[in-house]
């Protein structure tokens, strides 16, 4: 059972590097632990059925059995994100530059309103992280478009994303603090490494996410098309 179980993870590992989604490859797997069952009860070795080369033999099988391979593309999918992120950022200051005189110009009509300080400090941080947010999702979405399930990575995107800032703010916050708030070249790169690994996280999870549980076409006019075949 152990030689099973090692050769069915090696199938595995190749089926995932094949770009196979989940679904198949439980499939795959279900049908071939099926068949080393069978040969190890009729006293054959199951390695040697799989005639020594498991990744090779797993690609053959997927081949064989129709399924249509994944692009997770994780590395154009993070650097879309993390492009179209830059670009809102600049669109973000942009936005804030203009609303900024307004918002002083407003608040001067009436200097007995007491604003508190939450409000100025989700004003400055949230619309630019608002915009950067949305630049991210729609990058991906746009530039990226041709790639299989897409619209549900941006969609998961606009959630975990705007959630990855709540979690990273408080913590950038935190190190500028321990910093005496320091305008450092260095303590400014780390705070920027910061809120990128945390976008680039998110994207990471939205897009592996939106994989998951994937089941593309089959060719079912093969009944019989994962039945393991000796080498």
């Amino acid at each position: 059972m152990d030689t099973i179980d090692r050769l069915l993870g090696e199938a595995d590992q190749a089926w995932r590097g094949y770009g196979v989604g989940t679904a198949d490859r439980a499939t795959l797997a279900a049908d071939l632990r099926l068949d080393l069952r069978a040969a190890a009860s009729d006293g054959g070795d199951p390695a040697q059925l799989l005639g020594g080369d498991v990744a090779g033999f797993a690609r053959r099988l997927a081949d064989e059995a129709g399924v249509r391979r994944v692009r997770e593309d994780y590395g154009r999918v993070v650097n879309t994100a993390l492009v179209g992120a830059v670009l809102g950022a600049v669109v973000g200051y942009a936005i804030l530059m203009a609303v900024y005189p307004v918002f002083v110009h407003l608040l001067d009509i009436r200097r007995s309103i007491d604003v508190p300080i939450q409000l100025a400090v989700a004003v400055a941080y949230g619309v630019p992280a608002a915009v950067v947010a949305a630049g991210a999702v729609i990058a991906v979405r746009i530039r990226l478009r041709h790639l299989p399930e897409i619209r549900r990575t941006a969609r998961l995107m606009s959630v975990l994303v705007p959630a990855a800032g709540i979690v990273v703010t408080p913590i950038t916050v935190g190190f500028a603090w321990a910093t005496d708030y320091s305008t450092a070249p260095t303590v400014v790169i780390m705070e920027i490494v910061m809120v990128l690994a945390a976008l680039a996280g998110a994207t990471m999870v939205a897009r592996r996410l939106s994989l998951r549980g994937r089941r593309p076409a089959s060719d079912t006019s093969r009944p019989d098309a994962t039945t393991v075949k000796p080498a």
